[in-house]
């Protein structure tokens, strides 16, 4: 069956599709966060931005073969490329003072919750009861993760509420790209977009971190991880751009939550970080949540199936 136009209502077929790709988007993307986060006290904050637009961008352009990369919706595309950048040089800031992996993903879990909200008056999408109750289960599970007035209130909690809203319109925008222009085209530019940004912060990261000016070319190892995270937001972002067009914000919502588990095991195995059992016991809360997600959309795909098969 062929895909559905982007950025349209879509059938239960294309949505599941649209959430496999999306959720495998979220799985590499965390393995990226992981490298950078290790890279950091290194390269800074503007070297990773700057790798992360060099390695990236040349990525998409070979996988692309330079085609599909024109961009139709210019203002848009460019508006969202910014914003995004914004928000990674929070989540960058936060990483380089010592917030935990894992700890950062629990905060980015009320993405879903805003992505929800926000899709209703921007993309004019229906959200059903059922979703709206695994979004509130996923919230509720949020505010077990974060412990209000416990060791996740810092400065960096407030920082990063700024950069998860920052995200959570990104998400939106993104959808609405999809009706104009191809994943290769916003994951492109994206990627393109975090040199300026990069270049601009160079001269602010000769002071911070302490330890002096970045190492932008550091050892071989250094290179090949850093050639990774450019790669792999490369490529979480071309199944990001191609998802949110299969599937509505409302169905792909929960998938933010998923990072929040891949972040507990590399935040452990990498870091040696050990969340607390309230992370441990509001994930599992998320996680039901999401799955639960799912599931409603399978039934939706099996009614649709039920209804053609029944056509005269």
């Amino acid at each position: 069956m062929a895909d559905p136009p982007p950025g349209r209502s879509t059938s239960g077929e294309a949505a599941v599709r649209g959430l496999a790709l999306a959720a495998l988007g979220f799985a590499i993307i965390t393995f990226a966060d992981a490298a950078v986060k290790f890279a950091l006290p290194l390269v800074g904050v503007a070297g990773a931005l700057l790798w992360r637009g060099v390695a990236g961008g040349l990525a998409i352009y070979v996988m692309s073969r330079g085609r599909g990369l024109y961009p139709r919706n210019g203002r848009l595309l460019l508006a969202r490329s910014a914003l995004h950048c914004m928000t990674a040089v929070l989540w960058y800031i936060v990483w380089m003072s010592g917030f935990g992996l894992a700890d950062s993903y629990a905060m980015s879990a009320i993405a879903p919750l805003l992505m929800t909200l926000l899709a209703i008056p921007m993309l004019g999408e229906r959200v059903g009861w059922r979703r709206w109750s695994s979004c509130f289960v996923g919230f509720c599970g949020v505010m077990v993760m974060l412990q209000p007035g416990g060791d996740l209130w810092r400065w960096e909690t407030g920082v990063l509420l700024v950069a998860v809203c920052g995200m959570a319109l990104s998400r939106i925008w993104t959808r609405q790209l999809a009706s104009t222009d191809t994943p290769a085209a916003i994951a492109f530019w994206l990627m393109l977009m975090h040199i300026p940004f990069g270049l601009a912060l160079l001269p602010v990261s000769a002071f911070w971190p302490a330890s002096g000016a970045p190492d932008l070319f550091p050892s071989f190892w250094m290179f090949l991880l850093l050639a990774f995270f450019g790669v792999s937001n490369a490529m979480a972002h071309l199944l990001f751009s191609r998802g949110f067009a299969m599937a509505s914000i409302a169905t792909l919502a929960p998938l933010e939550y998923t990072p929040l588990l891949w972040g507990l095991m590399l935040g452990f195995l990498i870091f040696g970080e050990i969340p607390a059992w309230t992370t441990l016991a509001g994930a599992a809360i998320v996680v039901c949540a999401g799955i639960y997600n799912v599931h409603r959309e399978r039934v939706r795909r099996a009614e649709e199936r039920a209804k053609l098969g029944a056509a005269p």
